[in-house]
């Protein structure tokens, strides 16, 4: 919880962004109790949740950011990066202000750690959200950027929409919301990439991102699994720090036990940002090792991320090794699988969900 010392103004709930919150309930003497996150935050009467963007006014709970975005644009499906899920779609991003995390090193910082008085954006609502993903010729709506369960009320609303006009929706998410908002989410969203840092170590999670206790995200998983989503996942490897081999082990096994062996596995280099460019960014020998370990525990589709060029940023079939997805970055630049997605040489059928949406590899490269 965020204390603010000054009483909010009296045309609070008219402010651009500003609209009754879900996910809570009243805790007596005016506090409520946010459900949203698994902080669980109790508000006293005028005090801000963690993620500085979900307020106590006069004993109901709301919040700052409805349709107030701060990005709003189509992105390939694999910079989310979703590798196995319609590859080769196009998704319109939108984000916010806020998050319920306080990552030192996180890349989207001006986004994510803007809280309370200072948010900003501009206003969209559901329907021009979808107007404008159709417009851009995209197949689905991906909720990125900053954490998307903070601004669930918008995206709810804008994923049951697209859902409606024939789009999908995928997020972006650091996992750790509740099993009740996965609940309420589950019939809306079709994909999600969670992102795990530094192996999901505990004291990493303390030290670096100010979570205590990083275990629920798994419980979070399992139940976007009984939902239906298709899942992908990734993980910061920061140097010194976050790069222990046992931890990547750890991670793995977890992942094959629970999600299978053919589970998208992202191991994303560390660029120096925020309040950690003290450090290099994470050497890609150090990407290869825990690949390797990764590997070694039964995954069969590990990617490094931010390694422009790298041979494992393609997709090979797991059971004769051939080549069937080529990338650079972002981009597909061939593509070797039949219409049903199997193998071309061995006919194995690979674990991927939706079709290929065709080459968008840019004409400069």
């Amino acid at each position: 919880m965020v204390d603010n010392p000054s009483k909010l103004e009296e045309d609070f709930t008219r402010r651009p962004g500003v609209a009754k919150a879900r996910l809570w309930k009243k805790a007596g003497d005016n506090k409520v109790l946010c459900y949203l996150c698994n902080r669980r935050c109790v508000l006293p009467p005028n005090t801000y949740g963690v993620c500085g963007v979900r307020v106590n006014y006069e004993g109901e709970l709301y919040t700052l950011v409805y349709g107030l975005l701060t990005a709003a644009n189509p992105d390939p499906i694999e910079k989310k990066p979703l590798m196995h899920f319609n590859p080769g779609s196009c998704v319109f991003s939108i984000s916010t202000a806020g998050c319920n995390f306080f990552c030192r090193f996180c890349q989207n910082w001006v986004l994510s750690q803007t809280r309370r008085d200072r948010v900003f954006g501009e206003p969209y609502t559901p329907e021009e959200v979808v107007e404008q993903a159709i417009m851009n010729g995209c197949q689905g709506i991906s909720y990125t950027y900053n954490e998307p369960t903070i601004f669930f009320e918008f995206m709810y609303d804008t994923a049951k929409l697209a859902k409606q006009k024939g789009l999908f929706n995928t997020m972006v998410t650091n996992g750790y919301m509740t099993v009740e908002t996965i609940k309420e989410l589950g019939p809306y969203i079709d994909a999600a990439t969670v992102d795990f840092k530094g192996g999901g170590n505990k004291e990493f999670y303390k030290r670096f991102i100010g979570v205590l206790n990083p275990e629920t995200i798994f419980d979070s998983i399992l139940e976007m699994k009984r939902q239906g989503w298709w899942i992908e996942i990734t993980n910061l490897v920061v140097p010194k720090y976050g790069d222990s081999i046992d931890d990547i082990k750890k991670l793995a096994k977890w992942v094959v036990e629970n999600l299978g062996e053919e589970t998208p596995f992202h191991l994303l280099r560390f660029h120096p940002e925020y309040l950690l460019q003290d450090l290099p960014p994470t050497p890609i020998e150090t990407l290869e090792r825990l690949a390797k370990v990764a590997e070694e525990e039964g995954l069969k589709h590990v990617y490094l991320g931010n390694v422009l060029g790298h041979p494992k940023e393609h997709t090979y079939c797991p059971r004769c090794g051939e080549l069937v997805i080529k990338r650079y970055g972002f981009y597909i630049s061939e593509w070797r699988l039949t219409s049903d997605n199997r193998c071309r040489n061995c006919g194995y059928k690979l674990n991927i969900r939706g079709r290929f949406h065709g080459t968008r590899m840019p004409l400069f490269i």
